[in-house]
């Protein structure tokens, strides 16, 4: 999110005025890497369409944002959340810019009547997209159709149940070394950098109960593997080719590409989590975030207190989304029709 250029000289782009390069990158850090891809596709998209129908973008008005709104629900059929998204992001490069925000008001109505009508005619598109919950059942199922033999299966279990017991976000799973994880008679201590709050959290993982599904195990198992190919001090969860052969390098066009060092992207770490849930043959929609919600879930459900399970997966102690979670969980168990009927 550095100095952007113009799309076209009708619809210039924000930049940071009076930053050096260097104080614009440093702001630039500040972002998740994830929040800023979002923000550069819907400013470059709110862009173009400035400069298809002729409109000035910058700054722009309650007016434009509405019909800007109107186009992604009517024309693109972009969910309501998509749409609320670019908001923030013309609002945002409105700031970066040194322009006033425009005001959103005309914007949240459209959002609203979208959301009715997509309501009405019961489009998937009316509920949140939410990842189902990696919860021990859903673990169950994966593991028991993983080959513990080969690499690949040893990786994706370590993967699923480490990321299950640190809570962790796919982007957090990525970021792990060999070196974040220290053994002892408890159990694993693993430094994690948490994305949200930027700051390193040592979180405390024991054995397991049952050694299918124990965190330790599986953990243990890879850095073994690991260690054997003389990767002891390197990225915990690395790629793997077909033939077993891990962090190759990879070459397209006769150059290498992706990590050095074969760290796998949190892309790809969602990928492991939804092949294995497709493999188990589980319906649903699995991601990486599935281990973080489904860790929440049982946690809540095994009787942690709230409180314990923010700290541990590093939510604000009063996080809304943490207690939706725990109020989806407890959907059944503690249904407001139990015993009225």
């Amino acid at each position: 999110m550095t100095a952007l250029e113009p799309v076209s000289e009708a619809v210039p782009l924000p930049h940071y005025p009076g930053l050096t390069a260097a104080a614009a990158a440093a702001v630039a850090a500040g972002m998740p890497d994830s929040t800023r891809a979002a923000y550069y596709s819907d400013v470059w998209a709110f862009a173009k369409w400035c400069a298809e129908t002729g409109t000035s973008g910058w700054p722009t008005t309650a007016e434009v944002l509405a019909e800007y709104a109107t186009y992604l629900a009517h024309d693109k059929h972009l969910s309501p959340g998509t749409i609320e998204r670019a908001r923030w992001a013309i609002r945002k490069a409105h700031a970066f810019a040194g322009l006033p925000a425009p005001s959103s008001h005309l914007l949240a109505d459209v959002v609203k009547g979208y959301r009715k009508a997509l309501g009405k005619a019961k489009d998937p598109k009316a509920k949140p997209r939410k990842a189902n919950a990696a919860d021990k059942g859903v673990l169950t199922a994966m593991l028991e159709r993983i080959d513990l033999a080969s690499p690949a299966g040893k990786r994706d279990a370590a993967l699923i149940l480490l990321g299950f017991a640190v809570a962790g976000r796919r982007s957090e799973i990525a970021l792990l070394d060999a070196a974040d994880l220290v053994d002892s008679s408890e159990g694993l201590t693993v430094s994690l950098f948490r994305i949200k709050t930027s700051d390193v959290q040592e979180v405390s993982v024991p054995h397991a109960r049952e050694v299918g599904l124990c965190p330790v195990v599986a953990a243990t198992r890879w850095l073994n593997t690991l260690d054997a190919s003389g990767r002891a001090t390197a990225p915990l969860f690395v790629r793997i080719d077909r033939h077993g052969n891990i962090a190759p390098t990879l070459i397209r066009g006769g150059r290498p590409i992706g990590d050095p060092e074969g760290r796998m992207t949190p892309q790809s770490i969602a990928q492991v989590v939804d092949r294995r849930a497709r493999a188990a043959g589980l319906s649903g929609r699995y991601s990486g975030h599935s281990l973080r919600r489904g860790f929440a879930t049982e946690a809540h459900r095994a009787g942690a207190k709230k409180l314990r399970i923010a700290r541990h997966g590093g939510w604000d102690d009063d996080s809304a989304v943490l207690e939706g979670y725990i109020e989806d969980a407890d959907r059944w168990e503690d249904n407001a029709l139990n015993g009225v009927l």
